[in-house]
């Protein structure tokens, strides 16, 4: 059975599924998590207090509704557009980032969002 989280960042609320990998794992065994939301382009990102190296299956490339964790900013990133390193209209992350799940919905709605905004991820 695959694990489930709730996103709330300012008036939005997702969920997402996680994959089956070890930084999904690390992640939900670390929650609940809470920050202030950075944006850059439409991808969110913010610090969280877990560590994890690049994984083997790390990439740049990713997809509307990815969530990845970035290592070299130990942060929790939500991919909902274009970011500014991107190279057509998928999102692309600025380095090597670990994919660990996907947001069920639209992830779009993640762009009423703005920077220091409160985010919150728990279990579902």
């Amino acid at each position: 059975m695959k694990n489930q989280i709730i996103i709330t960042a300012g008036s939005v609320s997702l969920t997402a599924t996680l994959s089956q990998n070890k930084t999904a794992q690390a992640i939900f065994q670390a929650l609940p998590i809470d920050g202030s939301v950075k944006r850059w382009g439409d991808e969110i990102y913010f610090s969280i207090p877990v560590i994890i190296d690049e994984a083997e299956d790390a990439r740049q490339e990713m997809q509307v509704g990815e969530l990845a964790y970035w290592p070299v900013g130990t942060a929790f990133c939500i991919f909902f557009g274009r970011t500014p390193v991107s190279k057509d209209n998928e999102p692309r992350a600025y380095s090597n980032v670990n994919p660990f799940g996907k947001i069920d919905g639209d992830a779009t709605q993640f762009r009423k969002v703005e920077d220091n905004e409160r985010i919150k991820i728990t279990k579902v």
